[in-house]
């Protein structure tokens, strides 16, 4: 393991590159012929009818001429109103895409500012990797986007690489607590209804960005090195100090392991409704009741959930196929916390997921699974074992070294599986195409990685 803990230090958020094109394994998100440099959302939400109202103004650049252009956006929500530039715009929305034709065509470099007036009842939307999106629980809500959710409640460029900087502002009834993502930068409140304002600075992917709604009690946990904080309901009080009472723990070993926490303070919701799995958002990762029994049953997933604020929301893939670099990547950091906690070691349960794995055969690879398997076990399992036999060949301090360097030289950007091979090769003396072509391109499981 690496040595010291070093301080936080902050990057300088970076935005992506100036075009993307469509993800094979979602052609029907994303939008071509501009990039969106900010969100801001005006939200107002009526808990007990599930009756959101919103105004979303995103500002943005053109690359190419634009006559037309279209944001992702539910048709469970009924558009009002759209402007660009201050003037209205003739729209329609159907079939998930709301596509506007400015007033004047908007030629390459062009500035935007879009305006959406919207409402409805958010629900999830139904697909191949089941309900995601904005979600009613028995009392509040949460948004659980990955991957193609976000439309469910504001309008957007869908796409993993479309990052931006966001500012949420949220009015709900006051017995509720509301979060956001990013830093809470301030609460009022008026009658029977509080306005929550989170200003979120790094750049974020709309699949990350949530609000979760509940009557929840805050508490701080930790002040330094970061501020880690949770929401808790207050039947689940003694059992969350049990589940999570080693969370601090876990963010001071993260940033020995990954190198300095991303953002500027980290939040473990905890829902009074049970949930199918938890779910990471950028600053923040919620769990169900289920996940907060009294034991540490659970504690990998909060390792895990707590991994991808470096793995997934700081660095980010690009394309969908990639998504070993963060589910691989999180699952292998349960397994790290597991040795530093005085459990099992990492290689010991590489020795048990191998097992499993050469139990049940993939036929395709992991560098491109699929839409259909990219949020099967064996692809977090796989990417996990993909790091290992790396590690086990260039040793701890080049493994732990290039972590950090990875998690430094990506902060706020996207990345491809190219990208981390590349980086790779810099921290080892001899190739390691081998590996690669064993664990990342080659369908069949590889023998057991030894040393050296």
């Amino acid at each position: 393991m690496p040595g010291k803990i070093e301080k936080s230090a902050w990057h300088t958020p970076k935005l992506s590159a100036a075009s993307h094109e469509l993800d094979p394994y979602l052609p029907r998100n994303g939008n071509l012929g501009y990039r969106v440099s900010r969100y801001d959302l005006h939200l107002e939400y009526r808990v007990s009818s599930n009756r959101l109202s919103g105004t979303a103004v995103i500002t943005a650049s053109s690359y190419q001429q634009l006559s037309r252009f279209s944001l992702d956006l539910a048709t469970g929500m009924r558009v009002d109103r759209v402007t660009v530039n201050d003037r209205r715009a003739r729209f329609s929305h159907r079939l998930g895409k709301l596509s506007i034709t400015p007033p004047a065509p908007v030629p390459p470099g062009g500035a935007l500012t879009v305006e959406v007036r919207y409402r409805g009842s958010p629900r999830p939307i139904r697909g191949p990797f089941g309900d995601v999106g904005w979600e009613e629980l028995d009392n509040g809500s949460l948004c659980a986007n990955q991957p193609n959710g976000a439309p469910s409640w504001f309008p957007c460029d869908d796409h993993p690489e479309a990052k931006a900087p966001f500012r949420i502002e949220i009015t709900t009834d006051s017995p509720y607590f509301a979060l956001a993502n990013g830093r809470l930068a301030s609460k009022r409140r008026r009658a029977a209804q509080t306005t929550w304002v989170y200003e979120q600075v790094e750049p974020m992917a709309t699949y990350l960005a949530a609000i979760q709604i509940g009557q929840y009690e805050h508490r701080t946990m930790a002040e330094e090195p970061v501020p880690v904080h949770a929401l808790v309901p207050p039947t689940l009080r003694a059992r969350f100090d049990v589940s999570f009472a080693r969370q601090p723990q876990m963010m001071r070993a993260f940033i020995e392991m990954f190198g300095p926490y991303p953002f500027r303070e980290y939040t473990a919701v905890v829902t009074e409704d049970d949930l199918d799995i938890p779910l990471e958002s950028q600053g923040l990762s919620t769990f169900g009741a289920n996940h907060c029994d009294g034991t540490r049953e659970h504690e990998r997933l909060v390792a895990h959930e707590l991994a991808h604020q470096w793995f997934g929301n700081s660095v980010t893939v690009a394309r969908w196929r990639d998504i070993w670099l963060h589910e691989g990547f999180a699952c292998y950091a349960e397994w790290l916390w597991s040795q530093h906690s005085g459990g099992r070691s990492a290689d010991e349960w590489a020795r048990h997921y191998y097992a499993k794995l050469a139990a049940a055969p993939v036929r395709v690879p992991l560098a491109d699974p699929g839409a259909e398997e990219m949020f099967e076990d064996w692809v977090y399992k796989r990417g996990a074992m993909t790091l290992h036999a790396l590690r086990l060949r260039i040793g701890d301090g080049e493994f732990f070294a290039l972590l950090r360097r990875w998690t430094e030289k990506y902060a706020y950007g996207c990345v491809t599986t190219e990208d981390f091979i590349a980086l790779a090769s810099t921290f080892s003396t001899s190739s390691l195409n081998d590996i690669w072509q064993d664990w990342l391109f080659t369908p069949a499981l590889p023998p057991f990685p030894s040393l050296g």
